[in-house]
């Protein structure tokens, strides 16, 4: 059987107010001719389907067309499982639907798959947490996570000031629900884990929401030691192994990039071939960087200017570091926008100079009204408005 795995589409993004729908639809487009050119069997997408819980229209449009295609009219089975950021009924609202186009949606740790056709295929046997499926002739049983925070797993697992205890029993009680499930799995059958989890170890990027404060709820590697041939994880957007050798587990990581903190990563989507009773086989399959992230740096407002212009026909990101003297006007950030409107946010880079005697007695001499001008400069980056200065006079009390 041969499966591909992707997570973290987090459909409906935003990156510093602006919206990355337009490249998410040609990425999944991207994932989709994927599966298609490897014929692939199963797809599996471990959680974070959404970037919040409140997903918009064009977003939930966007997973049903795309789900759609990915299911091929039954042919393929497409299981789907919840992460942090999805709400789990909302994610599971199309289920009376989903399953003539092949398509499983699974929202919390005790969803359970209802017994019959899937598209073309057979779910011969499932409960909470498992499934048995008919794929093309092979059976294979899935073990199902999705994301299992205190409530969705409906129970209290410590005081969380004592992070230690917290972290130690959130990790207990996952790796007792994967080895409790793991018993479903059988010699004559393909035998696969799916769970959106933070284990200890992995490589994070800014756009994670944390799973908790403090980061309690992470699970120890060793917990996965569970018998699959393979374990598809979400929630980490760097593609990357856990830290068990022993186990094949991965995180195959967002397909895009969501934060400047993830400028470097690679994407792409795993195809998995695995039979059973054999070790399962791994491909990885880059994806293309679309609309990718940088960090522009320039010593002055010319050369900034002049980086700009030279990259406008590029269809990239861009955040903006300045090295000046002096803060940058509303004009010259209006200016240095209207030649590349992908510029993110724009940072002067002041250089730090120690202030001798003299310096520390013209600051005596200064009033309230050009200290605090003087400060905002420094704090914001930019010149404060006339009516924002206006206002802090008269709050001042002065003229």
């Amino acid at each position: 059987m041969r499966i591909l795995h992707t997570s973290d589409w987090h459909l409906g993004k935003y990156l510093e107010n602006q919206s990355r729908i337009e490249e998410q639809e040609k990425i999944i487009e991207d994932i989709i001719r994927v599966a298609d050119e490897k014929e692939v069997d199963l797809v599996i997408i471990a959680g974070d389907i959404y970037d919040n819980s409140n997903p918009s229209a064009r977003a939930e449009k966007l997973l049903y067309k795309s789900l759609k295609s990915l299911g091929k009219a039954g042919e393929r089975v497409v299981v789907v499982i919840a992460g942090n950021h999805d709400n789990p009924e909302r994610l599971m609202a199309s289920t009376p639907l989903a399953y003539e186009h092949g398509i499983i949606l699974l929202g919390s740790p005790n969803s359970r798959a209802s017994k019959g056709r899937v598209g073309k295929h057979e779910i011969l046997d499932a409960g909470e947490g498992y499934m048995e499926l008919k794929v093309n002739d092979e059976k294979i049983i899935i073990l199902t996570l999705p994301y299992p925070s205190e409530q969705r797993l409906n129970e209290a697992l410590g005081d969380i000031s004592d992070e230690k205890e917290l972290q130690k029993n959130y990790s207990e009680k996952v790796g007792q629900i994967l080895s409790n499930i793991s018993k479903k799995f059988r010699p004559d059958t393909i035998n696969i884990a799916v769970s959106h989890i933070f284990v200890l170890g992995g490589e994070t990027s800014d756009s994670e929401r944390p799973l908790q404060v403090g980061g309690g709820l992470t699970v120890d590697g060793n917990k996965l030691s569970i018998g699959a041939q393979y374990i598809a994880l979400g929630h980490l957007h760097k593609p990357q192994r856990i830290n068990n050798k022993e186990v094949k587990a991965y995180y195959s990581g967002s397909p895009l990039q969501y934060s400047k903190s993830e400028i470097g990563y690679s994407k792409c989507v795993y195809i998995i071939d695995v039979k059973a009773g054999e070790e399962a086989k791994l491909e990885e399959v880059l994806l293309k960087n679309r609309k990718p992230i940088e960090i522009w740096r320039c010593d002055g407002i010319d050369e900034a200017i002049d980086m700009c212009e030279k990259n406008k026909d590029r269809d990239v990101w861009a955040y903006l570091e300045i090295k000046t003297d002096e803060a940058l006007g509303q004009s010259k950030i209006k200016d240095i926008k209207k030649i590349k409107p992908d510029i993110l946010s724009i940072t002067p880079i002041f250089e730090e100079v120690e202030k001798d005697d003299e310096e520390l007695e013209a600051l005596k001499e200064k009033n309230i009204i050009e200290l605090f001008r003087e400060f905002y400069m420094k704090e914001k980056k930019i010149e404060p408005t006339e009516e924002f200065m206006a206002l802090f006079t008269e709050i001042a009390g002065e003229e």
